[in-house]
């Protein structure tokens, strides 16, 4: 489960960053009941991208941004509850992480549901079943 973290330069420093990146992992995996599952926690994957100051926007005039970005199967976070928690708590672990400097209007969570059967870990095209079947297996 891809996590992309976007993030205008000078924001956060490299520790920040990993610190951020280790607490959104762990909201996917508490939102989604996989904390500490065998298959989900190592296939919780990503990186943290800097974009060079003046080169992110918003209104169409730079500024600094902060975009979280996940790609799920479909059946991730299947409620708009469980959609609305994670999206809080991410928001909030960037705010803070930001000493509350960063505004949470330029904090954005997106999550990008990918198409039944595309999921490909280790060689393997897993269909939403398998995904599922495999996380249960693995509990």
């Amino acid at each position: 489960m891809p996590i992309n973290l976007i993030a205008t330069e000078g924001i956060f420093n490299a520790e920040t960053e990993k610190q951020i990146f280790a607490a959104i992992t762990d909201s996917f995996l508490t939102h989604h009941q996989g904390l500490g599952n065998s298959f989900l926690t190592p296939i919780v994957i990503g990186e943290v991208s800097s974009i060079p100051k003046g080169r992110s926007f918003a209104g169409g005039k730079p500024n600094d941004i902060v975009i979280v970005e996940l790609k799920l199967p479909s059946f991730a976070f299947e409620t708009p509850e469980s959609k609305q928690s994670f999206t809080a708590d991410v928001t909030e672990i960037i705010h803070r992480a930001t000493g509350g400097k960063h505004p949470k209007e330029r904090i954005f969570v997106n999550m990008v549901f990918t198409v039944d059967g595309l999921w490909g870990i280790g060689g393997r095209a897993y269909t939403n079943a398998d995904l599922g079947a495999a996380f249960a297996a693995a509990k």
